[in-house]
């Protein structure tokens, strides 16, 4: 029997090499969408939001960092919802959990948020956190949870359910507990020391618990809480977030999570648990500038003053100082910040030049040793000066090219593409290997995090812009 294999393909610009996130990072596409990503260019600042399952997360909230506070936001689910209900399909467990997966990454593709996991298998309603920690393994998920917060270096960590049980399900507190424990011990050097081998120590400032908005009268407070309105009007994007956060919500289809656009006025409650204390923002005294890295000062400034000049007509105008700013960010010492902007400011020089590659195949199951075509299409929709240099397959170069892509001219090609006899079958990383008793164990111990395996064929092109 032959094995079919699903493949992706990925565009890498400027660099044959990139980490890539979960969801990708998108390409802005209107006037609007460019001016938002300048901004959060020039906003340097990270908030995890964490629960135990896929559509435990507050769309609402993760919208309106990402888009109203500009922070790098991200979701840590606990599980992938693999012992959860299904309203639309037959598929149970580890299909359950693969369909859940994608639900999460299309939300994040709306809400702008980041996706992770950990190795915890959904087993079901559990009574109580310690029977969680009993079936998962404490140790092992509490490991998982000090890597994301190592790896993506949040300033404050917001939980959705406290540590006290009112979230009901023992995994919903379990999320809870965790985060605060790895709070603490992701700063120190003593825990998980086999981690720092790639990644360093880090500190969040607090852990905040979003506290319930349904079980209290309007515009109730509990002491120690503040009140965060999330119902704002976004201009640039033309949409408020309570509206972007049912769009993210209803991806939650198999769950039966459709929810109507809501609009005008909505509080959120947050609650400090650990850390630092607030007594009006979520992000206080957390500097969200350019100033808090090294060299990144004069950085800042040369983003303001692209915000200042674009021209919503003239995108492509933007370009020459975009250049210079990615040029400054490359000089950094800081390789989290570098990696994390490199990419924001990549994805802004292919919206503003209008810059448009893609390649696709017919095909979408092949086996090792097959043949495939590759159809490859770009444009170059401005003036500003690009050169196609080469395309690469699975990072080897395929062909040479020096072809310079002059404006609004289609650029067409065709690739065949041989699989090796021993290409790997595609599968997901946490379904690698046999799973344990609570949890999964990939293959890849440093992926564990990921919801979705890099793709086994990967084409890139590489461009020469203004030099």
């Amino acid at each position: 029997m032959k094995s079919a294999i699903t493949f992706f393909f990925c565009l890498t610009v400027f660099t044959a090499f990139s980490q890539g996130r979960f969801p990708e990072l998108p390409v802005p596409s209107t006037p609007g969408e460019m001016v938002q990503a300048m901004e959060k260019l020039n906003t340097v600042g990270s908030v995890l939001y964490l629960a135990a399952h896929p559509d435990d997360e507050n769309t609402r909230m993760i919208s309106w960092l990402a888009s109203e506070r500009k922070v790098r936001t991200a979701y840590l689910s606990l599980t992938r919802g693999d012992g959860g209900q299904n309203l639309i399909g037959t598929e149970k467990g580890e299909e359950l959990g693969l369909l859940r997966t994608q639900e999460l990454l299309e939300a994040r593709r709306v809400d702008g948020g980041e996706q992770f996991f950990t190795r915890a298998k959904d087993f079901g309603y559990s009574k109580n956190p310690e029977e969680s920690f009993e079936i998962w393994g404490r140790q092992q998920i509490l490991a998982d949870v000090v890597w994301v917060i190592r790896k993506f270096r949040p300033d404050v960590i917001i939980c959705r359910f406290p540590t006290t049980g009112e979230g009901g399900h023992g995994h919903h507190t379990a999320s809870a507990i965790l985060a605060g424990e790895a709070f603490k011990l992701a700063a120190d050097p003593k825990a998980f020391p086999e981690q720092l081998a790639y990644v360093k120590t880090w500190q969040a400032k607090r852990v905040l618990w979003n506290s319930f908005s349904w079980t209290r009268k309007p515009n109730e407070i509990f002491a120690g809480e503040i009140k965060v309105e999330t119902g704002n009007y976004n201009p640039l994007l033309g949409r408020n977030y309570g509206e972007i956060a049912a769009m993210a919500r209803s991806k939650h289809r198999c769950q039966g999570f459709g929810s109507k656009l809501s609009r005008g006025e909505v509080q959120e409650y947050v609650k400090n648990i650990a850390g630092d204390s607030i007594t009006t923002d979520i992000l206080e005294r957390v500097d969200l500038s350019w100033n808090r890295v090294e060299g990144g000062a004069a950085i800042g400034t040369l983003i303001q003053q692209a915000v200042l000049g674009f021209d919503l007509h003239k995108p492509a105008a933007s370009v020459p100082q975009l250049l210079r700013i990615r040029s400054a960010i490359e000089a950094l010492k800081d390789e989290h910040w570098k990696r994390v902007k490199l990419e924001e400011v990549d994805q802004l020089i292919l919206a503003c030049s209008g810059i448009y590659f893609e390649a696709t195949s017919a095909a979408t199951e092949l086996t090792p040793g097959s043949k495939f075509e590759i159809n490859i299409e770009g444009i170059n929709r401005s003036a500003v000066p690009v050169v196609l240099k080469e395309i690469l397959v699975n990072d080897n170069r395929d062909s040479v090219w020096n072809k310079s892509l002059d404006n609004n001219q289609l650029f067409t090609a065709k690739r065949t593409v041989t699989l090796p006899s021993s290409f790997p079958v595609s599968q997901p990383n946490w379904l690698a290997m046999k799973e344990e008793k609570g949890i999964y164990a990939p293959k890849d111990t440093l992926k564990v995090d990921a919801p979705e395996i890099a793709p086994d064929l990967t084409i890139t092109f590489v461009f020469d812009v203004s030099g």
